[in-house]
């Protein structure tokens, strides 16, 4: 049984919008705008980051993902993510994940090359259209 429905699967695919990511280190939450990946067959989400962010994940695994589209101050949807997050400490694997990130929201291919790769299991998730 899949544990995003194909309408949030649908919805993350749909256009390159801001996911904020919540990751929480010794009972302190943190909430930070990310760009982010979403691989249906594998219900994974990938982000590519560093700083803080990728300091709380690798001392604390579980994260959330908020994603929403708005247009003219209405919102059209969310979908909220639940996961156990992973480092891929690999180079290569983090060039190409870059490489897709970017891709979809149209910067440079090289940019933000400082970045490592998460891979973002998803435990659970919801959604809904406005």
């Amino acid at each position: 049984m899949s544990t995003v429905p194909e309408e949030a699967e649908r919805l993350l695919e749909s256009e390159p919008v801001m996911a904020h990511l919540g990751t929480c280190v010794e009972e302190r939450p943190h909430v930070a705008p990310v760009w982010y990946r979403y691989v249906p067959e594998t219900e994974i989400v990938e982000i590519v980051t560093t700083g803080r962010k990728l300091a709380n994940i690798r001392k604390n695994p579980r994260v959330s993902l908020s994603i929403q589209k708005d247009e003219a101050g209405q919102t059209h949807w969310m979908v909220s993510l639940l996961g156990t997050a992973t480092v891929v400490d690999d180079c290569a694997e983090t060039a190409a994940a870059r490489h897709r990130i970017n891709a979809k929201y149209d910067a440079e291919p090289a940019a933000y090359a400082e970045n490592t790769l998460v891979r973002i299991e998803v435990g659970s998730a919801s959604y809904r259209t406005y």
